[in-house]
């Protein structure tokens, strides 16, 4: 097996002031040109995670344990100037609304000659001039002249090609896309796809990709990581998670996609809602909308476990666990 360019193992991270838990033991690894899809509801944890592995977490919330490894460099145990050097160099993102991330007063060129400055030790002309390069690696129309835009004056899918310019100014191991894809319609949605893919391919990126969008997990994803209520629900390959969902909330995720081939007939809708922090179980927090749910469920915590191969759920039906969960995280 290949070393893990990114793992994280135990990451749990709280308020700081209540203590009440956002993520809980979560643990997954990313090999080198992987793409690791990471799933679920809004206010199941996706974002949180992302910006808990960026070393970029609110005042208001703390790590209170777990390790985050990029490369064998162990950041969590490092000081915060350390991650802060690995942070644009070695680890990027790409934040979830273009139009809010970037700097509204500043042309998009010099946002990303910024990047090139602190991070490669460009000068003001060279960065300069591979900016307009990386403009036309993420393949902006008239680079020459969008170099001087501001912000404002480009197209959502413009605005985003941007942002994967700046991730990419400092040619990083491991992006981190939080919903890229999200509010731009479905032609430039599968441009912005396309050009993940081409980058990937070309420059070996390892990719966590951030979504709430299942048809665009099938598209881009190697393995999916199932998200609920700041707990892993399920991973498995993307494969398996189309043709063999384990987790009742995967199953129920999947249902509730609209079948446009099928009779018409109402959609298939999860009943309630995600529990607010302070408001989560102990126990299955998914049991209070589970179809399955079981006395146990009610008073304890199911774990991960292997169900066959490569694939682990963490539910208490009989899914026949042989393996130990570190052969799929």
């Amino acid at each position: 097996m290949q070393r893990p360019i990114l793992s994280v193992q135990g990451l749990t991270t709280v308020l700081a002031r209540s203590g009440a838990t956002i993520l809980e033991d979560i643990s997954f690894s990313l090999t080198p040109g992987e793409v690791l899809g990471v799933v679920g509801e809004s206010g199941s944890g996706k974002s949180m995670l992302a910006l808990s592995i960026m070393g970029l977490l609110p005042n208001v919330v703390r790590r209170s344990r777990g390790i985050v490894s990029l490369d064998g460099d162990e950041l969590t145990a490092q000081s915060p100037d350390h991650w802060r050097e690995k942070r644009g160099r070695d680890l990027a993102m790409i934040f979830q609304e273009p139009m809010t991330a970037l700097n509204p007063v500043m042309r998009v060129g010099n946002q990303i000659a910024e990047v090139l400055r602190r991070r490669r030790g460009l000068s003001g002309y060279e960065a300069s001039k591979e900016a307009l390069n990386l403009l036309r690696l993420v393949e902006i129309p008239s680079p020459e002249k969008r170099i001087s835009a501001y912000p404002y004056e480009l197209s959502g899918g413009m605005r985003q090609r941007v942002m994967i310019a700046i991730a990419l100014a400092a040619d990083p191991k491991v992006l981190i896309a939080d919903e890229p894809t999200t509010a731009l319609d479905v032609t430039v949605q599968a441009q912005i796809l396309d050009l993940l893919r081409k980058l990937r391919r070309d420059r070996g990126l390892s990719l966590l990709f951030i979504t709430h969008d299942l048809g665009v997990i099938a598209e881009i994803a190697d393995r999916v990581m199932v998200l609920y209520a700041g707990r892993v629900a399920e991973i498995a390959p993307v494969r398996s998670i189309f043709d063999d969902p384990q987790h009742p909330y995967t199953q129920a995720l999947l249902a509730s996609i609209p079948d446009m081939k099928g009779p018409r007939g109402r959609l298939v809708t999860i009943e309630g809602s995600v529990p607010a922090i302070g408001g989560m179980l102990e126990a299955c927090r998914f049991s209070p909308r589970c179809p399955f749910r079981r006395d146990i469920c009610e008073w304890e915590r199911p774990h991960l476990g292997v169900v066959s191969g490569q694939q682990a759920a963490a539910c208490f039906r009989p899914f026949g666990y042989e393996q130990p969960l570190e052969a799929v995280i």
